[in-house]
C-alpha cells in the first residue's frame, strides 16, 4: 500500500521526534529524581544534626531532649511520617524508636540508606558524633528516617509538566502537519481540479498562481507539453480544413463535367457509368463538407459573446430542407417557443440542426414524420428532433457518435453527422442524448444547451 504525502511527511517527522521526546523525558525524570533525592537527603541530615546538637551531659550521663524544630522541617502537604533514634556508644537508647535499624556503615561520616519500618518504605540517614565531658568521651549515633510521600510529590511536580509539554508537542506535530499540508497543498488540489475539469480539446496553459516555487517548474513543463499538443492539434485541424476546402472546388468541377458528359454521351452503359461516378462524387462532396464542419466545430471558441435565437435558426434550416422532405413525402414540422436564446454563433448551430434534420429525413421511411422542437427547461434551451423512422438498434447506440459510424448501411451517409452534433454541443457547454420516438418508434435526439444569461455574461466581462 502506497502512503500519502501527508502520511510520509508525518512519518519522517515522528520517527526521529518520538525517540528524542522519550530520551528527553527519561533524562528529565532522572534529573528530577536526583534533585528530589538531594533535597530529601539534605533535610534528613539537617534534622539529624539538629537532634545531635540537643544531646547533653547531665550528671555524667548523656541525655537528650529533642526539640520540635528538628522534626518540623519535614512538614509538607504529603504528611510524611518521621522516625528517629538516638543511641549512645554502649547501645543505650537515649530517645526515639528502638526498632529503627542502624546500619554498620553509619559509624563514620553521614550515611543514607533505604529500609522498611513499621511496614513502610522509608529513606533514612545515620549520623554519628563524639561528645566530650571532663576528660570522658562518648559517641552518639542519630538515625532519622521519613516516608517517601513528599519526595514523590516533589518528583511529580518537577517531571510531569515537562512530560506533558513534550506529549503536547507530539500531538501538535501530528495535528498541525496534516493541517499545514492541507493548506499548502490547496493550490495543487485546485490545479488538479483544473486539469480534471477540462474538455478534451481545451488546450489552454495552467496557471501557477499560489503554487510553491518547487512546483512551478512542474507546471511550466506541463504548459510546454500543452503548448506542443495545442500546436499539433491546430496543425492537424488546419490540415483537415485546408484539405477539405481544396477538395471542394475540383469535386464541384468534376460533378459539373460528369453532368455534361451524361447529357452528351450515347448508350445506356455509358450513362449508367457516368451516373455512378456522379453519385460517388456527390458522396465525396458531402463528406468533404462534413469534414469542414467537424474542423470548424472543433476549433470553435468555447466562450462567445454572441446571442443566437435557436428557434429562428431552426426555422431557417427547416425552410432549406423542406424540398428534400417533400421529395420523400415526409411531414416536416416545427414546434418552437419564441426567443430561445443561447450563446454561440448562428452558423455553427445551423450546422448542428441541419445534420440532425437531414439525418432524420434520410433515415425515415416515405410518408413519415419529422418534427423539430425548441423550448426552455430551467437554465437550458432544449432542442429535440423527433422522427418515426426505424430508429437505431440498442447495440449501436453507444457507438453512433463515433466518426464514420453509421446507424444503417442502406442509406447513404458519411457517418460524421452525429459526431459533429456532439462536438458542437460539447464546445458550447451542452450535451446530446438519444432516445426513442414519442410513440415508441423512431428516434428522438435531445440537445441541451445553456440558455443565454446576459447578466452573468456582463458580470464576467466586467470582472475580466
Amino acid at each position: 500500500m502506497t502512503l500519502s504525502l501527508r502520511s510520509r511527511l508525518l512519518l519522517w517527522l515522528m520517527v526521529p521526534l518520538a525517540p528524542f521526546v522519550i530520551a528527553t523525558a527519561l533524562t528529565a525524570y532522572d534529573a528530577a529524581r536526583h534533585t528530589a533525592d538531594y533535597l530529601q537527603d539534605g533535610t534528613l541530615l539537617s534534622s539529624a544534626r539538629t537532634i545531635i546538637e540537643d544531646v547533653q551531659w547531665i550528671d555524667g550521663r548523656l541525655a537528650v531532649a529533642v526539640q520540635p524544630a528538628a522534626l518540623e522541617i519535614f512538614e509538607s502537604p504529603s504528611q510524611d511520617r518521621v522516625f528517629y533514634k538516638v543511641i549512645a556508644q554502649d547501645g543505650r537508647l537515649l530517645a526515639g524508636s528502638n526498632d529503627l535499624a542502624v546500619p554498620p556503615e553509619g559509624k563514620g561520616r553521614p550515611f543514607f540508606f533505604d529500609c522498611h519500618f513499621d511496614g513502610m518504605p522509608i529513606r533514612a540517614v545515620v549520623y554519628s558524633r563524639q561528645l566530650f565531658n571532663d576528660g570522658k568521651s562518648d559517641t552518639v549515633t542519630v538515625v532519622v528516617g521519613k516516608t517517601q510521600g513528599s519526595r514523590q510529590a516533589m518528583l511529580d511536580r518537577m517531571w510531569r509538566p515537562l512530560l506533558l509539554c513534550e506529549c503536547l508537542m507530539l500531538f501538535l506535530v501530528a495535528a498541525l502537519v496534516p493541517l499545514g499540508l492541507a493548506v499548502e497543498l490547496k493550490p495543487l488540489m485546485q490545479l488538479k481540479n483544473d486539469v480534471a475539469g477540462r474538455e478534451p480539446m481545451q488546450l489552454e496553459p495552467m496557471h501557477a498562481v499560489g503554487l510553491p516555487r518547487e512546483l512551478q517548474p512542474i507546471v511550466d513543463a506541463i504548459n510546454q507539453c500543452i503548448a506542443q499538443l495545442k500546436l499539433h492539434s491546430e496543425t492537424q485541424r488546419q490540415f483537415v480544413a485546408d484539405a477539405a476546402h481544396q477538395l471542394c472546388t475540383p469535386l464541384a468541377l468534376l460533378d459539373t463535367q460528369i453532368q455534361y458528359a451524361v447529357r452528351i454521351c450515347e448508350g445506356a452503359a455509358c450513362a449508367d457509368a457516368l451516373n455512378g461516378a456522379r453519385r460517388s462524387t456527390g458522396k465525396m462532396k458531402t463528406m468533404t463538407h462534413q469534414l469542414l464542419l467537424l474542423a470548424q466545430a472543433e476549433s470553435a471558441p468555447q466562450r462567445s459573446d454572441t446571442q443566437t435565437d435557436l428557434a429562428a435558426v431552426v426555422a431557417s434550416v427547416l425552410s432549406e430542407l423542406v424540398v428534400a422532405a417533400q421529395a420523400r413525402d415526409i411531414d416536416l414540422g416545427a414546434e418552437c417557443d419564441d426567443h430561445m436564446y443561447v450563446t454561440g454563433d448562428a452558423p455553427i448551430f445551423a450546422a448542428l440542426i441541419a445534420n440532425l434534420v437531414d439525418n432524420a429525413i434520410r433515415y425515415t421511411q416515405r410518408g413519415g414524420r419529422v418534427t423539430a422542437s425548441v423550448n426552455r427547461e430551467d437554465a437550458w434551451v432544449v432542442l429535440r428532433v423527433i422522427d418515426n423512422g426505424p430508429g437505431i438498434a440498442a447495440e449501436l447506440l453507444a457507438h453512433v457518435f463515433e466518426r464514420f459510424r453509421r446507424g444503417a448501411t442502406l442509406v447513404e451517409g458519411s457517418g460524421l453527422g452525429l459526431s459533429i452534433v456532439r462536438k458542437i454541443a460539447q464546445r458550447h457547454g451542452g450535451s446530446v442524448v438519444l432516445g426513442s420516438g414519442s410513440d415508441g418508434r423512431g428516434l428522438t435526439v435531445t440537445v441541451k444547451l445553456p440558455a443565454w444569461a446576459e447578466r452573468e455574461y456582463r458580470d464576467e466581462t466586467a470582472a475580466g
